[in-house]
């Protein structure tokens, strides 16, 4: 038998079919757009998602004959919330997190309930990216539909119940609609009283990998699967990528290299949430039971590179292109041995945590006639992983634990990049044989749910395998450590003159 995993994401689907002992047997993508309105709006036509998700799960049932998927499971987006009828038929397209429209209802919410008392039961602080503002512009911007809606319910759980499953999500979902109690694993009737809006609209919230029912015979024969596929409920794409990496205890992050950058680790306990809210890191449930995660993000990221690459590397990009090369092996190869005498505040983009400054700016000091290209893609490196040195600081200070990062994404492929990063973190960074990590992990997720697998670690023990291990080189380490005191420095310098720059 193999296993399914899926992600559904903003601007695409994918999905792999994996043997029990880890051999890929298919993969498949479709792509979409964001539907992008007047003022900034920004929704998916969620028809059109389906059909990439059915197309994709056709093609992946068309490939491993001998080796048929006998179970499924779903990683997705988090925010996006789906109406649906009771007869399972969509109802209109989805908002996604990006979107502002009901951003006006968070602060008589916080207002309402305390932005303590917020984060002690959701994990979480009032911001425009959650379910819960966009579902009461929903309910008050068109009533009808509001009306008409049976329930929201956000990608994962809708594809497993369009396919024939329960109408349930995962508790990692659910917390990331601002509505979730975080310690009951419910929905919070105290968040719930003070926006107006019902539970009778939401999903069920269930733990990650639960049984979900089995595919509709319709339906499996429509996309040719077998009519006993057992769907398993799956979470947020962010720890379904964690899982996939290996992510399954106490004591580890994830180190996603993307578009964005994300460090999320993970914990048994939950810290003082006094000192997690001071400290501006949230937190949620994973995927594995009984641990929580926190999310520590830069949206600059793989972004900054690829400006990079297209303004002061054009010619190089289209030659090395031409060659079915990659251009970031060849800039990454100038990149100079010793950490550089450059110094990089990477708010290319809004930030992440601690600060969520939407006004900054990014910015490279220390420029002369001598600087080489390559320094500054290594400083501009240098930079973003300084960034998530102060992350990792901040987890230390509340008592959470990082002893080793496992790197996903796009930029897990660079050997230089991974050992930059274990330089200046001070801890050993592993790549895994797999970075399609997401879908691995809702792949995991089928497994345990039915029943393949004991538990999702012994899922993880089958079908992720470390490759490559970076360890810190020591005398590096200590360099970057002197030069952190000197970035800390750089945003309160520079924050109010940034943001004058803005106005």
């Amino acid at each position: 038998m193999s296993l399914l995993g899926i992600e559904v994401g903003t601007t695409g689907c994918r999905a792999i079919a994996v043997s029990l002992d880890g051999t890929v047997r298919a993969r498949a993508r479709s792509d979409y757009s964001v539907i992008v309105g007047p003022g900034g709006t920004r929704e998916l036509d969620c028809a059109t998602v389906w059909a990439a998700v059915r197309e994709v799960i056709a093609e992946i049932a068309s490939k491993p004959r001998h080796d048929p998927v006998k179970a499924l499971s779903v990683g997705s987006m988090a925010e996006p919330m789906t109406p649906i009828s009771r007869e399972g038929h969509i109802l209109d397209h989805c908002i996604l997190g990006t979107d502002s429209r009901g951003e006006n209802y968070l602060p008589r919410v916080e207002e309402a309930v305390g932005r303590q008392r917020i984060f002690d039961i959701t994990g979480n602080t009032p911001a425009p990216d959650y379910a819960l503002p966009k579902l009461c512009w929903v309910r008050d911007n068109a009533p009808e539909l509001y009306q008409n809606t049976w329930r929201f319910i956000p990608w994962a759980a809708l594809v497993t119940h369009l396919l024939g499953g329960a109408s349930t999500c995962d508790y990692s979902l659910a917390n990331r609609t601002l509505l979730f109690d975080i310690t009951e694993a419910r929905w919070s009737r105290r968040m719930l009283d003070a926006c107006g809006l019902s539970a009778a609209k939401l999903p069920e919230p269930v733990p990650a990998g639960s049984p979900a029912g089995t595919v509709a015979a319709p339906l499996a024969r429509e996309l040719g699967l077998s009519t006993d596929v057992r769907l398993v409920v799956g979470g947020h794409t962010l720890c379904c990528n964690a899982l996939g990496a290996g992510v399954d205890d106490s004591h580890m992050a994830a180190f996603t290299l993307g578009a964005s950058l994300h460090m999320m680790p993970t914990f048994h306990a939950i810290p003082l949430r006094n000192m997690m809210l001071a400290n501006g890191l949230n937190m949620a449930h994973h995927v594995v039971p009984g641990l929580f995660v926190s999310f520590f993000y830069n949206r600059s990221g793989g972004r900054v590179l690829r400006w990079f690459r297209e303004t002061l590397a054009p010619l190089e990009t289209r030659e090395v292109q031409k060659r079915g090369a990659s251009i970031y092996t060849t800039l990454l190869a100038e990149m100079p041995e010793e950490p550089t005498r450059l110094m990089v505040l990477p708010h290319f983009a809004p930030t992440g945590p601690p600060a969520f400054d939407t006004r900054s700016s990014g910015v490279i000091l220390g420029l002369d006639l001598s600087t080489s290209r390559g320094e500054i893609i290594k400083a501009l490196i240098e930079g973003m992983t300084y960034y998530f040195w102060e992350g990792q600081d901040l987890f230390r200070q509340v008592g959470i634990r990082i002893d080793r990062y496992r790197a996903t994404g796009g930029g897990a492929r660079a050997d230089e990049w991974l050992q930059l990063a274990a330089d200046i973190l001070g801890l050993p960074v592993e790549r895994t044989a797999m970075l399609d990590t997401a879908p691995l992990g809702a792949a995991i997720l089928a497994g345990a749910g039915s029943g393949a697998f004991a538990d999702v670690r012994e899922g993880v023990e089958a079908l992720v395998h470390v490759t490559h291990h970076f360890e810190p080189d020591a005398r590096r380490h200590a360099i970057y450590e002197e030069r952190l005191a000197r970035y800390r420095e750089l945003y309160p310098l520079l924050r109010d003159y940034l943001h004058s720059l803005r106005t």
